[in-house]
């Protein structure tokens, strides 16, 4: 039988680089052998790519070709560099099949400012935010029309105060797992926030504080796209920082979801709709916040490569949807090939 040749990308220059080789590690733990031939490629910090095989690595002087000799790549890449768009462009202009978003989708989904845009016009609640940006020591606050103002960050602070409460959250703009993530109780550390966040990002997005279960819902398919079914997060810390996902064994997640029947197909439709509303193919997890009391879903963002670890979010919810690990790898490999 002829084995389809499948490059599994992992490493990068984001700040999720070590998740990124866990989560590649178990993709290729569970392809099925006799199915694939499976050619491991490794990003250095320093984006140089090698190709692992066992303990050895040797350097991919020609990565085009490399690249061009397989059918099909996935790339196991979170965060910026393999989740927003560029790797995607690579494999576009290769003529590559790959797994997961396009380009346009990975680049809205990792820019929380863009996505938050897009959701809007497609009427789906979500928190009240404010963008900013940071150019060289200026900050920008940008209305709701996109008018720019040069302000100094007291001011910026004040223009924020007015808008949303406290606590509220500040976040890069492009950032992943939770990275570079604040909750600020007041001015202090709203500013200390500003400034932390602008060492990921020149664009920062403020969000009012929802009340509210995490809830998670994956997401699988090209045209004809399918909900899983509901997770929820309780996580060991104040919010679902990157130590609370990946360093704390206190936070647990609960499959499925405890929610009515009703309320569990809502969130499962603005799951769909919002994967459509960004022009999602193949896969991505959707979050939301549901509030316990009025029942409100807020949707939280949408990420186009999900974890992928034996105990990701993204794989348990297929499973517990009745689609085991191996199974969901050869279908999201199908439809990359469609």
């Amino acid at each position: 039988m002829h084995k389809i040749k499948i490059g599994i990308i992992c490493g990068g220059k984001s700040t999720e680089h070590e998740v990124s080789v866990i989560s590649a590690n178990s993709v290729i733990k569970n392809l099925n052998k006799d199915k694939y031939e499976i050619y491991n490629i490794f990003i250095d910090k320093g984006n140089d790519w090698y190709e692992k095989n066992n303990d050895e690595e040797k350097k991919i002087e020609d990565i085009n070709n490399f690249l061009k000799n397989l059918d099909v790549v996935f790339p196991v890449l979170h965060g910026l560099y393999g989740e927003d768009g560029t790797i995607q462009g690579m494999l576009e202009l290769l003529g590559i099949p790959y797994v997961g978003c396009k380009v346009l989708a990975s680049s809205i989904a990792m820019d929380k400012v863009y996505t938050k845009i897009i959701f809007d016009r497609a009427g789906i609640k979500q928190a009240k935010y404010v963008y900013i940006k940071k150019e060289k020591n200026n900050y920008i606050y940008i209305d709701e029309n996109f008018n720019e103002e040069k302000l100094e960050l007291e001011e910026i602070c004040k223009r924020v105060e007015r808008k949303i409460k406290y606590p509220m959250f500040v976040k890069p703009s492009n950032s992943g797992s939770s990275v570079g993530i604040n909750k600020s109780k007041n001015n202090e550390e709203l500013k200390k926030h500003i400034e932390y966040a602008a060492q990921f990002d020149n664009k920062i997005l403020i969000e009012e504080n929802i009340i509210g279960r995490e809830i998670e819902c994956a997401i699988i398919g090209n045209e004809d796209v399918n909900a899983s079914v509901l997770g929820e997060i309780k996580s060991a810390e104040e919010f679902y920082s990157f130590d609370a996902k990946y360093k704390n064994n206190e936070s647990k997640t609960i499959i499925p979801a405890t929610l009515s029947e009703d309320l569990t197909e809502k969130v499962r439709k603005l799951a769909v709709k919002a994967f459509k509303a960004i022009d999602g193919k193949g896969f991505s997890r959707v979050d939301f916040f549901v509030n316990g009391e009025s029942n409100d879903i807020y949707i939280n963002e949408i990420n186009t490569i999900p974890g992928f670890t034996e105990i990701s979010m993204y794989p348990k919810l297929w499973e517990a949807s009745g689609l085991k690990y191996t199974e969901l790898l050869d279908e999201l490999i199908n439809l990359a090939m469609e």
